[in-house]
């Protein structure tokens, strides 16, 4: 099995759901995101997302468009991040890692290489939020031989045909982006997700991860347990930047995410 397929099977037997941590590659800075990456397992992350840093994003609010232009400041190239992949994998062989971003910098580099590369460097799964599935042939050839996982993402205004359209030949994990907008603005409900989740869970058999507009450690626990996965990104960003002087991080920065991490992590184990 994939990465992916053994953690979700393992917290199956476990009677739990996933916390999924969101960390923008080089985000003050290369070092101190590497720093945080490798961190993160420890202090409760049962998958890692790590976006991709570009310039036009078209699903992320302002927090994560903040911490991707500070990525892009520091350099940070579709190659970076895989080779911050490369260097976690060094220590950690068992977390799986899903990057998200989007298609323009996957069709620069190459689509096939792209996910030879990735795949190399230890990467699990994509998503790619530009990426309609009408247009997937351009990446899923070259993502199944190389044993990626395209991870699928449905919302709420998605129809119930289209939702067995787009969840046909699905793999890894569903994303469930949980409102309508972008990140880090509004949240859902649990009596949204509690509708929602029996309409996805009807079009396939995969765990469902949970997304935007998932803060606090009671959202999390909420989603995790409604879903099979919670998925927090804008307020580890929120928290992460309100640690750095001019833009440059200190002391404090990676303390800080792992501190609220840990809460998020114990809360969805609770």
């Amino acid at each position: 099995m994939s990465r992916i397929q053994t953690r979700f099977a393992a917290l199956k037997k476990e009677g739990r759901g996933a916390l999924i941590p969101y960390l923008q590659a080089c985000d003050p800075d290369y070092d101190t995101s590497l720093e945080l990456l490798r961190a993160m397992p420890a202090a409760g992350a049962d998958l890692i997302e790590i976006g991709v840093p570009f310039s036009d994003p078209s699903a992320d609010g302002p927090t994560i468009q903040a911490a991707a232009l500070r990525g892009l400041k520091a350099g940070a190239t579709l190659g970076l991040v895989l080779q911050m992949v490369r260097a976690f994998r060094e220590t950690d062989n068992e977390t799986p890692i899903v990057l998200m971003g989007y298609l323009n910098p996957i069709d620069s580099y190459g689509p096939a290489e792209f996910c030879f590369d990735a795949a190399q460097a230890g990467v699990d799964g994509i998503i790619v939020v530009d990426m309609p599935t009408e247009e997937a042939d351009l990446l899923d050839a070259h993502a199944r031989e190389a044993g990626l996982d395209i991870i699928s993402l449905v919302a709420p205004t998605t129809s119930n045909s289209r939702l067995f359209h787009v969840l046909r030949d699905a793999t890894g994990f569903v994303y469930y982006v949980s409102i309508t907008g972008i990140t880090g603005t509004n949240s859902a409900s649990a009596a949204d997700l509690e509708k929602a989740l029996p309409r996805i869970r009807e079009a396939t058999d995969l765990p469902v991860a949970i997304g935007f507009g998932i803060s606090t450690p009671e959202q999390a626990r909420t989603a995790s347990r409604i879903g099979d996965a919670a998925v927090v990104a804008s307020a580890l960003i929120k928290t992460m930047a309100g640690t750095l002087e001019d833009g440059h991080a200190t002391e404090r920065t990676v303390p800080a995410v792992l501190l609220q991490l840990e809460a998020l992590a114990a809360a969805v184990r609770a």
